[in-house]
């Protein structure tokens, strides 16, 4: 008979655990967290210093907010996943706000309205029940269109709209980091070694790691990279960051700019609940070999937490879409070690707790670590943007069953990377039913506690 879950302080539908009392420390999983999250979450600051009016100092800041309400998930809320962005998700968020927008404070407040409508959306969806419905309603042609948007939009944002920025300024360090992740991450071949190869296997499981450490290498030889490191410590000014991004200090949305940003959050709750899908079904196959740890799989309190998250981000630091409910890679790489055992891990919790380093943000105040990553940051999210782009090409692809629904799906994608979201959207849901007709499968989603 399995024991209950890891103990907690209960709070409503949520459990929230302290660090180092509820939940052990492993090195292992706060050193691989500290550079991965380091890569992935500080990504986001060349894109708020380029087009959102904020500067080196202010951006660490609001990547700060961003990655604390993300540690929250695990710590406070009692999340059994590895939370993250809505990844595949940014690429579109970027082409609307970007595109439909041209000074800062109206970018601001849009991103404002978009994770405010999501915060909404995932509160009202998960306390009556309708979202395993909503997803279940879609037809797969669209949910696939829609992921192939994301995926056309990801590798749109790196080759065309910002490669003058990014890929043209750091093109040999940008293609090798892209090189070895996809390698590693994806590759055929590559997974017949690292069946036959530990080290193969090892180096897979850093993630994007060893693509940015081989570009931080090679970056300074071909002169593509400088480093100014600092020594000190950076007291990110949250204050000024305040005042330059909260809708108190600037002013909240338009009514148009909901209105406007609604499909975009649908499109969004898509891709979100996805991944709580996949999540729960690594939880599961994780317990077949973890008979002594219970791992309560609650949809409804991932729909509060990540709802709660999203309109305290609004508030604060808008940037959408950051609070997601899963970050896959790392969900699967925790899930490894824990499968060995209580003596690799004694709790799940304890082994997602680490990798976000107890919910303490020392990262984002040492500023030696921040000025040695400020040169590999278009790295970092060029790098983001690939792989996101890659995985949701492939998973898109996998969906249709018939080739009228393939090519459907490179229409529904097309129209939802090139146009405003409400028009890509409407074409999407046109199309399905033109061309193929409303294909849903109301058996996509396993069963859940």
């Amino acid at each position: 008979m399995s024991k209950p879950e890891l103990p907690g302080w209960r709070w409503g539908p949520f459990t929230f655990r302290l660090p180092f009392y509820h939940t052990k420390l492993y090195w292992q999983e706060a050193f691989q967290g500290l550079f991965v999250a380091a890569a992935t979450g500080l990504a986001l600051v060349p894109l708020m210093m380029e087009f959102f009016g904020l500067n080196f100092a202010e951006a660490i800041a609001v990547s700060m907010i961003h990655s604390t309400l993300i540690a929250s998930a695990v710590i406070v809320f009692g999340e059994p996943y590895a939370p993250g962005w809505v990844t595949p998700a940014l690429p579109l968020v970027l082409a609307y706000v970007l595109g439909g927008y041209d000074e800062p404070v109206l970018r601001w407040q849009a991103m404002t309205a978009l994770s405010l409508n999501f915060a909404v959306l995932l509160i009202v969806l998960g306390i009556s029940g309708l979202g395993r419905k909503f997803v279940i309603w879609l037809p797969d042609t669209l949910k696939a269109g829609i992921i192939l948007g994301a995926a056309i939009a990801a590798l749109k944002r790196v080759f065309i709209d910002d490669a003058d920025r990014f890929l043209l300024q750091q093109p040999i360090a940008i293609t090798l980091a892209c090189t070895v992740c996809l390698i590693f991450a994806f590759s055929l071949p590559m997974q017949k070694l690292k069946e036959k190869y530990k080290l193969f296997a090892k180096i897979g499981a850093l993630g994007l790691l060893p693509g940015f450490i081989i570009a931080a290498v090679v970056g300074p030889l071909v002169g593509e990279v400088t480093y100014d490191i600092q020594w000190g410590i950076l007291i990110p000014p949250v204050g000024d960051a305040w005042q330059q991004i909260s809708p108190f200090a600037i002013g909240w949305p338009s009514v148009e700019m909901f209105l406007q940003g609604i499909p975009l959050a649908i499109i969004t709750y898509v891709i979100l609940f996805g991944d709580m899908v996949t999540g729960n079904e690594v939880i599961r196959e994780g317990l077949t070999k973890r008979n002594d740890e219970h791992i309560d799989i609650n949809p409804t309190r991932t729909h509060l937490s990540a709802g709660i998250r999203n309109a305290l981000m609004a508030v604060s630091a808008p940037f959408f879409p950051t609070q997601g409910a899963m970050w896959t890679g790392v969900q699967v790489i925790i899930l490894q070690r824990w499968k060995q055992g209580a003596q690799a891990m004694n709790s799940l919790h304890s082994g997602l707790a680490s990798y976000y380093m107890m919910g303490i943000p020392l990262l984002f105040f040492l500023l030696p670590l921040l000025t040695g990553l400020q040169p590999l940051l278009g790295v970092a999210l060029s790098l983001t943007l690939v792989l996101t782009g890659f995985a949701c090409a492939y998973v898109a692809m996998s969906i249709p069953t018939n080739n009228t629904s393939r090519g459907t799906v490179v229409l529904i994608g097309a129209a939802l990377a090139f146009f405003a979201p409400w028009i890509g959207l409407t074409f999407g849901v046109i199309a399905t039913i033109v061309l193929v007709g409303w294909d849903r499968n109301p058996a996509a989603i396993p069963d859940e506690e």
